[in-house]
């Protein structure tokens, strides 16, 4: 009998660690490389004046942390919450709002990179939004797109908490994160990148879109380096090379997304030319469309500019001009 109750209670001790390992989500490798200290001692010795942005919250805006905007259910990682932070101005209104989206080549970065530019510009009057989006350990292309388009439909859903103008939603990216912001804003109303990843019954539409050294067009000489490895960021990120997977490098670059209904864009870019591969012809298309476009250029030998004093308050600048510009614009209309 004594056997009888051990071998029940070991079955049952079985059963119950079996059930917690199969809840228990898989970890998500990560890439780790892409940090303001690494780009720090990368440019200091050139850029000995360099400093990095602090993330310090001016006293007239308050901030949302690590917020839900969606859970993926049944990945291979488990269901999976993505999350946002929230900068918006202490003072009840409506203001217009900017999804912000990091960098680190598909494949590394966080949320938190963006914040020091984020607090900068919700001083100024603008909600800021950064996104957590599925880098490609996770998932592949269009994986990212589908996350960032789940997160302006979520800012829609709850402009009215946060003081936003659901028609004056703009998106803007750095490096990786430019090329998706690009694809994001100027797929609006195409029904095959919207991705079914929550926050339905909402647009996903955009108003603006800010391009931070982000590539606009994986098909130009400058972009398409047919040299590239197999471990390639890009190649990783949309499931092979060029030569394997032509259709995808073409779908994937926002330029063959442009028509006459595309919203403005301003890009900023730094001093390497590759990062703006394709600008100059989505520049001359958005001119002959008769839609508003602006370029600022750091003529400096310095990616990421964004991270760093004294360039962040003049990209800031730069981008709350632009977005008051066009926004005051399309009010008078």
């Amino acid at each position: 009998m004594k056997q009888f109750f051990r071998n029940i209670l070991l079955g049952t001790l079985f059963v119950s660690f079996y059930a917690n390992a199969q809840q228990k989500p898989i970890q998500i490798p990560k890439d780790t490389t892409f940090t303001v200290k690494n780009e720090y001692k990368k440019y200091l010795k050139k850029f000995p004046q360099i400093k990095p942005a602090k993330d310090s919250l001016p006293e007239n805006i308050k901030e949302n942390r690590n917020i839900i905007y969606t859970t993926l259910k049944n990945t291979p990682f488990g269901d999976r919450d993505l999350h946002l932070d929230v900068f918006s101005p202490k003072k009840k209104g409506k203001y217009p709002a900017l999804i912000m989206v990091h960098g680190g080549g598909w494949r590394a970065g966080d949320k938190i990179l963006q914040v020091p530019l984020a607090q900068k510009l919700a001083a100024k009057g603008i909600v800021t939004i950064c996104v957590e989006y599925q880098l490609l350990q996770e998932a592949k292309y269009p994986a990212a797109v589908f996350n960032i388009k789940s997160a302006v439909r979520w800012t829609r859903a709850n402009a009215d908490k946060y003081g936003i103008d659901p028609d004056k939603i703009a998106i803007s990216g750095c490096s990786a994160g430019g090329q998706l912001a690009l694809l994001t804003g100027l797929t609006n109303g195409v029904e095959k990148m919207e991705g079914n990843q929550g926050n339905s019954g909402f647009l996903s539409d955009i108003q603006a879109i800010i391009d931070l050294d982000g590539v606009v067009d994986f098909m130009a000489p400058r972009s398409l380096n047919l040299n590239r490895t197999p471990e390639s960021a890009d190649i990783q990120w949309l499931g092979g090379s060029f030569y394997e997977k032509p259709e995808i490098w073409k779908e994937a670059s926002p330029i063959f997304w442009a028509n006459e209904k595309s919203c403005p864009i301003l890009f900023v870019n730094s001093g390497f030319p590759r990062f703006h591969a394709g600008q100059d012809e989505l520049v001359g298309m958005m001119k002959d469309w008769g839609i508003y476009t602006e370029v600022h250029k750091f003529d400096i030998q310095l990616h990421t500019f964004w991270l760093f004093e004294p360039w962040i308050d003049s990209t800031a600048n730069y981008i709350n001009d632009f977005l008051f510009k066009v926004f005051d614009k399309q009010s008078k209309k």
